[in-house]
């Protein structure tokens, strides 16, 4: 199976308050080429505006991120969202922070997200979980957050979106956690970064430490179906010129490992 590249929009975040500027942004994006979309950081606009562009510009949504607070008490209603737009997997941007840095209350939230993943499934969706480096960090009783989730979910009710580069800042192999943790996983967020003396910036894909061959590579023999970019901050250019830059070299990377 060929993995398909697209753009996670959080990238282009400030683009897409409004209907208005969503469709000049999501013009931009299909004009060079790409055809898949992760919705994350999109404005207050209506649901049925969402469903409009998407289709006038026939994107295929590969997965979202919404708030933790809808899926727990809105949750009908986010998955009718969804249908709308024809995506299949809702994520989960980060853990809230009342639930970290505590097992006990790590451990509250891997139960209550695997109860909603759960609900999710007999609705024909899925619940997918987006990592930073806090997750790999030792807690008070030596297990990591990541650890934790793992341990006490189902793969088929708790899904992944790894961020390459937050696994190899946090010290872990992107290779190893994406062989290992396959059966969760259908979106990989293709992240670059960077250190100038000691700051860490993200930048534009392929012109980093990010070893995207490798990943490439480990993620056609895992048979992920996604890859999208992201650079979430420290633009050398501008959100749009770097979504195109990164787009065209993570084409180039994929065709090489074909």
């Amino acid at each position: 199976m060929k993995m398909k590249q697209g753009i996670q929009l959080y990238t282009v975040r400030q683009l897409i308050q409004t209907a208005e500027d969503t469709e000049k942004t999501f013009a931009y994006i299909k004009n060079f080429g790409c055809d898949v979309v992760q919705i994350s950081g999109i404005g207050d606009i209506a649901p049925e505006k969402v469903k409009e562009l998407v289709e006038q510009f026939g994107f295929d949504v590969c997965v979202t991120h919404k708030p933790f607070d809808r899926m727990v008490n809105d949750l009908d209603a986010l998955i009718e969202e969804h249908r709308m737009i024809g995506c299949d997997t809702i994520g989960i941007g980060s853990m809230p922070g009342e639930y970290r840095d505590d097992p006990e209350k790590v451990l509250a939230f891997a139960r209550l997200a695997g109860e909603i993943g759960e609900k999710m499934a007999k609705k024909g969706c899925h619940l997918a979980y987006h990592n930073h480096d806090f997750e790999f960090r030792p807690l008070a009783d030596g297990r990591t957050t990541m650890q934790i989730l793992l341990e006490n979910t189902d793969p088929s009710l708790f899904g992944l979106i790894p961020d390459v580069a937050w696994l190899q800042i946090a010290g872990v192999d992107p290779c190893a956690f994406l062989r290992d943790n396959q059966a969760r996983i259908k979106v990989v967020h293709m992240k670059d970064y960077c250190f100038e003396g000691e700051k860490r910036r993200f930048i534009e894909f392929g012109k980093g430490l990010m070893d995207f061959p490798a990943v490439y590579q480990t993620c056609s023999d895992c048979g992920i179906p996604y890859a999208v970019y992201e650079q979430d901050s420290d633009w050398s250019d501008n959100a749009l010129a770097s979504c195109a830059y990164s787009y065209r070299k993570m084409l180039e990377t994929a065709a090489a490992i074909d």
